[in-house]
């Protein structure tokens, strides 16, 4: 193919017509996945955090059983201690040394009260720990077989496209490659700025294609002479005439029937 510097205006015209019909084409088979990638992603977010959310369920349900076990072994301490002091005021000789060992058998008393309240509040705990991650685990299954068959779907899908997708990857790198890059550059910009991505377009009933606005028959004269890039003065989109994209479309159709 020619280099750029070799291309006249009419080539460089037809070298970003071509472009543009590529880049629709691929437009066309990304709209088909529509919004299914976007979808698997926030699925994938949601099922990882749900995986996480769950994990730390249980590792606080762990946590607070050892803690249970912890306060019951306490306890026993308590009791074990009660009996011991209670033991020993048989043996004391003075109501000073029996009223020191009551206090201290009312203190463990205490604790155990204390101990067997945050006992009762730590079971509670674990009954309503084990209601969410129960909930979580029908949530994240739940999750996970949408996931599963979004996933399918999209593989489908992307089964069927991407080879297709790869080839005119492949050719429009080739046919920017013709384009010098400050005309490269505009066709990008207006690109990216029109909500249907046609950055050029084919004069059609005297107007550029999708308007309502009238092109001047002097600028059609201008335009169909193919001697220098004009574009819409109301979309701001590059003009070709209508029979150069009709000869480019049909070289394009029989590209595209070659996948």
């Amino acid at each position: 193919m020619a280099t750029t510097k070799e291309l006249s205006v009419e080539d460089k015209l037809r070298a970003l017509y071509d472009l543009q019909l590529i880049d629709t084409r691929i437009d066309e088979i990304r709209n088909v996945r529509g919004e299914l990638p976007l979808e698997v992603e926030d699925l994938e977010d949601e099922v990882a955090g749900l995986t996480t959310r769950l994990e730390k369920l249980q590792l606080d349900l762990v946590s607070i059983e050892d803690n249970i076990k912890a306060k019951k072994n306490a306890v026993e301490d308590h009791q074990a201690a009660i009996k011991r002091y209670t033991e020993q005021q048989k043996e004391v000789r003075n109501n000073r040394e029996f009223n020191s060992l009551t206090k201290e058998i009312e203190f463990q008393e205490l604790e155990i009260q204390l101990a067997e309240k945050q006992i009762k509040e730590m079971k509670a705990s674990i009954e309503h720990k084990k209601e969410v991650i129960s909930n979580s685990k029908e949530k994240l299954e739940e999750k996970s077989n949408h996931l599963k068959h979004k996933k399918a779907e999209l593989n489908d899908i992307m089964a069927e496209t991407q080879k297709e997708e790869s080839f005119l990857t492949e050719k429009s790198a080739e046919y920017e490659g013709l384009i010098e890059e400050r005309l490269l550059a505009a066709y990008k910009r207006i690109r990216s700025s029109v909500r249907n991505g046609l950055a050029v377009v084919s004069i059609e009933r005297g107007a550029s294609a999708g308007s309502f606005f009238t092109i001047p028959p002097q600028t059609q004269v201008e335009i169909a002479s193919r001697k220098k890039v004009i574009t819409d003065e109301h979309s701001g989109r590059i003009l070709v005439d209508a029979a150069l994209a009709d000869e480019e479309r049909e070289k394009m159709e029989q590209l595209f029937a070659k996948m």
